[in-house]
C-alpha cells in the first residue's frame, strides 16, 4: 500500500511512543545483515555518512530482517534494515515497537542453482535439499512462503545457511539450490559468476499476494546480472530502513536527511526499484513512518 502526498501530510507529527531517544551524543546502533549482502555494504556506507554529520555510530552485523526487528523492538538497536514482508509481520502479527524511516530499494528473491541444474521452476525443488537462508533472516521467511506456495509434489528438505555458506554448499553439492533475497547485483553472487543460474519465480507472486498482500511484487532481475543472457522474472520485496519506535525525533530526522543528501555515495542497489527517492520512500504499507521521518518528508514536499 503506497502513501500519497496528501495522506502523508495528514499524518500527526507527534506520537508519545516516539518522543524518547536517549541522551544527546548517545551511540547510534545500526543493525545491517550478512557478509556479501547489500545490507552490510549499504549499512557501512550509511554509518560513514552519519559520522560525517557528527553522530557516533556502531555497526552490528546480523542475520538481517527478523533479528534486526527484534533487536530494535527490545532496545538493543536503534536503526536497521528489514524486508517489507518481515516488517509487515512485525507490526500486524508480533506488534513490535518499530517504525519505518523509509522504503529504500527493491529486493529480489534469488532462487539459485548450479548453471547446469535441471531445475526450471519452483516445482523442481520437490524432494531436494534447499538452503533457505540463515536463522533470523528475512530470506528464510520469504523462502518458506515460496516453498509453501509452490505446492511441491514432495516436500523439499530445507536447511538454514547464511549466504556465503549457501554458496559453498552449492559448490560442494551439499544442497541443490538456495534462496537469497537481496539487491541486484548481490556482491557475493556476482563473484560466483557463470557458476550459477537464477530460476524464475514469477508464478509465485500472485499466490503470495493473495495470502500476504502487496508486500510482494512482480520483479525482474535484468539481463546481464550474474552473467545471464536474459532477464529473470521473480518475486520482489521492498527493503525498509527501520528504527525502534522510541528513537528520538531529531535523530530519526537526521538519519533520513542523511540518506537522501548522500544517496549518490550510498549506492543503493541499482536494479529497477533501487530508488532513493522521497515519493518512493513513503510507501511503507501498514508499517508506520516515524514522526522524525514524517517531518523530513514534509520538509521536502513543502
Amino acid at each position: 500500500m503506497s502513501m500519497t502526498r496528501r495522506s502523508l501530510l495528514a499524518l500527526p507529527l507527534a506520537a508519545a511512543a516516539c518522543s524518547g531517544g536517549g541522551p544527546p551524543g548517545a551511540e547510534l546502533r545500526l543493525v545491517t545483515g550478512q557478509a556479501g549482502g547489500a545490507y552490510g555494504q549499504l549499512g557501512d556506507r550509511l554509518a560513514g555518512e552519519l559520522r560525517r554529520d557528527g553522530l557516533r555510530v556502531r555497526v552490528l552485523s546480523t542475520a538481517a530482517s527478523v533479528q534486526n526487528l527484534t533487536m530494535m523492538a527490545d532496545g538493543r538497536a536503534d536503526v536497521g534494515f528489514a524486508l517489507a514482508d518481515t516488517a509487515d509481520d512485525a507490526i500486524r502479527v508480533r506488534r513490535q515497537a518499530v517504525a519505518a524511516l523509509g522504503r529504500v530499494y527493491m529486493n529480489y528473491v534469488h532462487l539459485v542453482v548450479p548453471a547446469g541444474s535441471p531445475i526450471a521452476d519452483a516445482g523442481g525443488l520437490a524432494g531436494r535439499r534447499v538452503a533457505i537462508g540463515a536463522e533470523g533472516s528475512g530470506t528464510a521467511v520469504t523462502a518458506t512462503r515460496v516453498l509453501a506456495a509452490a505446492r511441491l509434489a514432495r516436500p523439499a528438505e530445507p536447511v538454514r545457511l547464511e549466504l556465503d555458506a549457501s554458496i559453498a554448499a552449492l559448490r560442494a553439492g551439499e544442497v541443490e539450490a538456495f534462496f537469497w533475497s537481496g539487491g541486484v547485483p548481490t556482491p557475493a553472487l556476482e563473484a560466483a559468476g557463470r557458476e550459477i543460474r537464477l530460476v524464475p519465480l514469477e508464478a509465485m507472486v500472485t499466490v503470495l499476494r493473495r495470502e500476504f498482500g502487496p508486500v510482494y511484487e512482480h520483479g525482474t532481475v535484468p539481463a546481464g546480472a550474474y552473467g545471464a543472457a536474459r532477464p529473470v522474472a521473480t518475486v520482489g520485496t521492498p527493503s525498509y530502513l527501520m528504527c525502534r519506535a522510541s528513537l528520538g525525533e531529531d535523530v530519526a530526522y537526521t538519519v533520513v536527511e542523511t540518506v537522501f543528501r548522500a544517496r549518490d555515495r550510498l549506492q543503493a542497489p541499482s536494479a529497477p526499484g533501487g530508488l532513493l527517492d522521497p515519493r518512493y520512500a513513503i510507501g511503507t504499507g501498514v508499517v508506520p513512518l516515524h514522526p522524525g521521518a514524517i517531518r523530513y518528508y514534509r520538509s521536502v514536499y513543502g
